[in-house]
């Protein structure tokens, strides 16, 4: 089936490739996929004419189950990641136009799509949430697969470590941060005055580097992904005109300038500016964590007390200074991921044993911190076992489960959905051969 210019019928400017159920799939969306794979970098293993036809086919049979489910994305989320994902395509590529000169479309039109995209994406992940929901594997049938493994099947756990961190952030003296606030008075009334360009100074002085790259702009987001010092401020501005008071925040002390308002989404632009912390003042600090951890090894006082006492860590204070792994959402670190500074100092420390007071990094904030920190427990490179790593190996049982089943509902709707591939593209070793009945 082709569809062809009413002016020139001969010329073909688009193909139905694929039909599943009521949808066409078109030779422009196998090539979109392609590019967009190619540009983020990922490997297509085999023929992509013939695997990416045959993932969007796979995608319809989760959305037309959806609507049949009621299953909608959350449209806050969508549009959340569209931004996010925007932002980031105009960061590595340079500019908006830059950006619309490589996809060969308006930004507008790119958002248009990527909102299709992204929330479909999120529709595909909440159906197949919603039909693996009862696979809940028992104490028992996890011990039964751990026992079918073959021996060398077992997969070696990495080194794990469990850490209690104390940290605090040195004190500003009042003439720096009246050193800060005053340049970025400067830089309100150079604004104002027309002297100077918000965006440009952004880009040559805020400390906030990513937004700086791209004129301070933030991109649209809601009230909630804002400080709330952030966000109070910014969503009461409406002359994009006018640049904000100073606004302080655990980030530093920020002007703002409003772009453009969409019901509750706001696109602004910021500059940031952070206290220096002179040396005289680190120095202090670390004397002071030095004499807290004095007190912890004579006894005097126990590391969670300390922790309640001293730590400015708001993510690790109400939790006796245990820290949680964000990408896993348990206590347990691979070394790599715990930040460099931390994973230094405790490498060669034994369970229970407290570092030297040091200075890191504070990656959220990205300003300097001083720091304790205490092996709570080490766990060497092993084999996975079912008493220290019982929850790893449920989450692979689950993992196959899922898998398997989701695999099997493929094959179940194909017999049952109506597909019809274009000859030119039926030549496939597809992963799931009924596509042709």
């Amino acid at each position: 089936m082709l569809l062809v210019s009413l002016s020139l019928r001969a010329q073909v400017i688009d193909e139905v490739i694929w039909v599943v159920g009521d949808e066409a799939i078109l030779r422009s969306e196998v090539e979109e996929e392609r590019l967009r794979a190619q540009y983020e970098g990922q490997t297509i293993h085999g023929d992509p004419y013939c695997i990416i036809p045959e993932q969007i086919a796979i995608q319809k049979l989760f959305l037309h189950q959806a609507i049949l489910d009621s299953v909608e994305a959350n449209e806050s989320s969508v549009s959340h990641q569209v931004d996010m994902r925007l932002n980031y395509y105009i960061n590595q590529i340079g500019s908006k136009e830059k950006m619309e000169e490589y996809f060969r479309k308006t930004s507008s039109e790119i958002r248009e799509e990527m909102m299709t995209s992204v929330r479909n994406q999120m529709i595909i992940q909440q159906m197949q949430s919603k039909l693996t929901a009862d696979i809940k594997p028992t104490p028992a049938e996890i011990r039964r697969y751990y026992n079918s493994l073959p021996a060398d099947s077992i997969p070696m756990m990495p080194a794990q470590v469990e850490v209690q961190i104390i940290s605090f952030e040195p004190p500003v003296p009042i003439e720096e941060i009246e050193r800060v606030k005053q340049r970025l008075r400067e830089f309100t009334e150079r604004v104002q005055s027309g002297s100077a360009d918000f965006s440009m100074l952004a880009r040559l002085y805020s400390e906030d580097t990513e937004s700086a790259k791209r004129g301070g702009e933030l991109g649209f987001v809601g009230r909630g992904q804002l400080v709330t010092e952030f966000a109070d401020v910014a969503f009461n501005m409406n002359d994009p005109k006018r640049v904000s008071r100073i606004v302080q925040t655990e980030y530093g002390y920020h002007i703002i300038q409003l772009i453009e308002k969409k019901g509750e989404r706001i696109n602004c632009r910021h500059i940031l500016l952070r206290p220096r912390i002179s040396a005289d003042d680190k120095v202090r600090a670390i004397e002071r964590l030095d004499s807290i951890r004095h007190q912890i090894q004579v006894d005097s006082m126990q590391f969670e007390q300390a922790v309640i006492q001293y730590s400015q860590d708001k993510n690790t204070v109400m939790n006796a200074g245990l820290m949680i792994n964000p990408n896993t959402g348990s206590s347990r670190f691979e070394y790599q991921d715990l930040a460099p500074e931390i994973a230094k100092q405790i490498y060669n420390l034994q369970e229970g044993e407290i570092s030297q007071p040091f200075v890191m990094m504070d990656q959220q904030k990205n300003r300097e911190v001083c720091a304790i920190v205490k092996v709570k427990k080490k766990t060497d490179v092993h084999r996975a076992n079912l008493t220290d790593d019982f929850q790893a190996i449920k989450s692979m049982l689950e993992t196959k489960l899922s898998e398997e089943f989701i695999h099997n509902w493929i094959i179940q709707k194909q017999k049952t959905t109506y597909v019809q591939i274009d000859p030119e593209w039926q030549g496939c070793d597809f992963e799931y051969p009924n596509w042709i009945h």
